[in-house]
């Protein structure tokens, strides 16, 4: 028997099956959500991630979805499911953002697995409901205080044995039965997940063996992760950047990195960032954690598996009560959809200094959210999405057009199922031409996504980068800044507001930035 430990030696062929094995977990349950659930925002967007634990709760594969998703839950899930005396068959669900979540809307799904009397690994998925029991349509309201963003879930075990076992917690949603389908979804999600993960435990030679993998492919990601950010000079370089107000004042918000880079170990200190504010472009710690990560795996060989091993090279520091790892009651729900774009520009402007061909000017900085919601058809309805725009050039290519960047990793929810889910019609969809800064490498283009109402509802927008500006780099020309307008009309970036029949509003995305100075026979044209 091999203590467990222990970490058993594995040769490249082993670690690379063991690898992929698990990582085909996450993706099999990805599939059983998408398919079993009813939203848009899941089975359209696909607004949701799956991943793998070990018993101790550190990430042992993860699904290519959310970053902003998977790298929260890899940082905050240890201290989640040590807060437990686990008992097999057992469920916790949560979307506590202090408690191990992120924003309310984002619902964690946590199973756990035995074999026999052991504790062997977790099943987790995370996904984004458009009704989380907030006042406001589509749960991202202005808010003040976490108590105003819609029912808040501290770690609770289910009764999976119970009929309907989520019937308490949607009782204060919209729409109950909609809400249900889609938990219900998480659910079959695990279930598919266990199963399969107990398939792996078999096919790696029991439990003892298992243990063993996990500590492996841990030490081999960690030195896989310091060997490729050892390729960046040792030294300490800063950056800063803002955001361009919380919404309930014009006040631009600081935000600065402190980036140590010391033989493949990697410090983010973000002292100097503004303290939370009254809104909600707050993050708890795991976000920001998350946002860094996303920014410095980059940098990493695609091979390095996705596992807790990246970790054990970046030390994180935010000071407590700051914008970046804020207290409870403390507004969040932007913070996970916005200011974690920022967090990542911040890593990204800052590594630009330390290794200038390999980063990319900055891309649109935000997920331009919009919210909606009224009744139609005798129901009420709620809907969510974000909206892509341009990424930043690079030193050997031009920014994409119209793509979700960074943080978020959904899909558009085609205009035909909207229309079909709501009394909405997409007038125009197109890309913003002429938004992308110029430069030797110009950046990507914008969206603009205009929305005619055909009923009266409730919207909510939150955005970013409407005054401040995506950067170029080296010379290169910042992207343009987004614009939002109801009939026309220019519109606060963070504003709830009711609309009547055959209103029009307008999103125009930002542009990316540009990289090095435009080519000399642009300026001659």
């Amino acid at each position: 028997m091999i203590p467990s430990n222990t970490r058993t030696e594995r040769s490249p062929i082993d670690r690379t099956l063991f690898s992929a094995r698990a990582e085909a977990v996450c993706v099999e349950m990805g599939a059983v959500l998408r398919r079993a659930a009813l939203s848009p925002n899941i089975k359209d967007r696909l607004d949701f991630s799956c991943a793998l634990f070990d018993r101790n709760g550190d990430l042992l594969a993860q699904s290519a979805a959310i970053p902003v998703h998977l790298g929260s839950m890899a940082y905050a899930m240890g201290d989640l499911v040590n807060r437990h005396r686990w008992q097999a068959g057992q469920h916790l669900i949560v979307n506590d953002p202090f408690m191990g979540g992120t924003h309310l809307p984002d619902v964690t799904l946590i199973s756990a697995l035995h074999i026999g009397d052991e504790l062997v690994g977790f099943v987790a998925n995370r996904a984004h409901h458009a009704d989380i029991g907030s006042e406001a349509p589509g749960s991202m309201p202005i808010s003040r205080s976490i108590e105003q963003e819609g029912c808040i879930i501290p770690p609770t075990l289910l009764d999976t044995d119970a009929r309907h076992p989520f019937a308490q917690l949607v009782r204060t949603f919209r729409d109950p039965q909609a809400a249900t389908a889609d938990f219900s979804a998480q659910l079959a999600a695990n279930k598919s997940g266990l199963a399969q993960l107990r398939k792996l435990v078999a096919v790696e030679g029991g439990f003892e063996s298992f243990q063993g993998c996990c500590l492996d492919q841990n030490e081999y990601a960690a030195a896989l992760a310091r060997a490729a950010l050892a390729e960046i000079p040792n030294g300490v370089y800063e950056f800063t950047d803002t955001l361009d107000s919380d919404g309930f004042s014009t006040q631009a918000l600081p935000l600065k990195i402190k980036l140590t880079v010391l033989d493949g170990h990697v410090t983010a200190d973000f002292s100097g960032s503004c303290d939370q504010v009254t809104g909600n472009l707050n993050c708890p710690l795991p976000v920001t954690a998350a946002a860094v990560m996303y920014a410095l795996r980059g940098l990493m060989p695609s091979t390095v598996p996705q596992c807790a091993g990246l970790m054990a090279t970046v030390t994180i520091d935010a000071p407590g009560g700051s914008i970046l790892n804020a207290r409870h009651p403390a507004a969040v729900a932007a913070g996970n959809v916005e200011t974690s774009q920022r967090v990542c520009d911040l890593v990204l402007g800052a590594l630009a200094q330390a290794a200038p061909d390999r980063i990319p000017a900055a891309s649109q900085g935000t997920m331009n959210n919009v919210a909606m919601g009224g009744h139609w058809r005798g129901s009420a309805w709620s809907y969510y999405e974000t909206i892509g725009g341009g990424m930043g050039g690079g030193a050997n290519y031009d920014g994409q057009s119209a793509v979700q960047c960074h943080m978020t990793n959904t899909l558009n929810t085609p205009a035909e199922v909207l229309e079909q889910y709501c009394p909405v019609r997409i007038e125009r969809y197109r890309i913003r031409t002429n938004s992308g800064g110029r430069g030797e490498h110009s950046g990507g283009d914008g969206i603009t996504r205009e929305y005619r109402f055909l009923e009266d509802a409730e919207v909510s927008i939150i955005g970013e980068r409407r005054v401040s500006r995506p950067w170029g780099l080296w010379g290169g020309q910042p992207g343009r800044p987004a614009e939002d307008r109801l009939d026309g009309e220019a519109i606060p970036a963070k504003t709830s507001l009711s609309v009547r029949p055959n209103q029009l509003l307008s999103i125009a995305t930002p542009g990316g930035g540009g990289w090095c100075p435009p080519a000399q026979h642009d300026k001659l044209k």
